[in-house]
């Protein structure tokens, strides 16, 4: 069986850096959801959390068993940095950057493509669930 998903990504941090979160969906190609991430991930920067989301759905859908995934995120950098468009500048983002890497290469099909924000609520509001929990002291 080939499983393909869709996943979107966000990450986020109130502050920049400040505390941060990440959430993701992961859909079949009928849109049905498969998985979701919801996560507080302590203090760190926008593009430290957006890596994060990526890094945490690429990881769930390989121990779904996915062999294609078409990832959608808001963040252009992260987006024109692991297609190759930009360069990794950041001592921060380098080991995030070839931490990605090492998970596509999981899978026989990778597509990545920036989308605006308003088609990323769905990873948005998990990330901003997770802040809001954190902050309630919630796990």
């Amino acid at each position: 069986m080939n499983m393909k998903l869709i996943i979107h990504t966000d990450g986020l941090s109130k502050g920049n850096p400040g505390p941060g979160a990440i959430g993701a969906t992961l859909k079949d190609v009928n849109g049905k959801a498969v998985a979701s991430i919801a996560q507080a991930i302590g203090v760190t920067t926008n593009n430290v959390a957006e890596y994060k989301a990526l890094i945490a759905a690429l990881e769930k859908a390989h121990q779904l068993g996915a062999v294609d995934v078409e990832i959608r995120s808001d963040s252009e950098l992260m987006v024109r940095q692991v297609t190759g468009r930009y360069k990794v500048k950041s001592p921060l983002i380098a080991p995030l950057y070839m931490q990605v890497n090492k998970l596509l290469s999981k899978f026989n099909a990778v597509k990545i493509t920036h989308i605006p924000r308003e088609l990323n609520a769905e990873a948005d509001e998990l990330a901003n669930l997770a802040i809001k929990a954190k902050k309630m002291g919630q796990p």
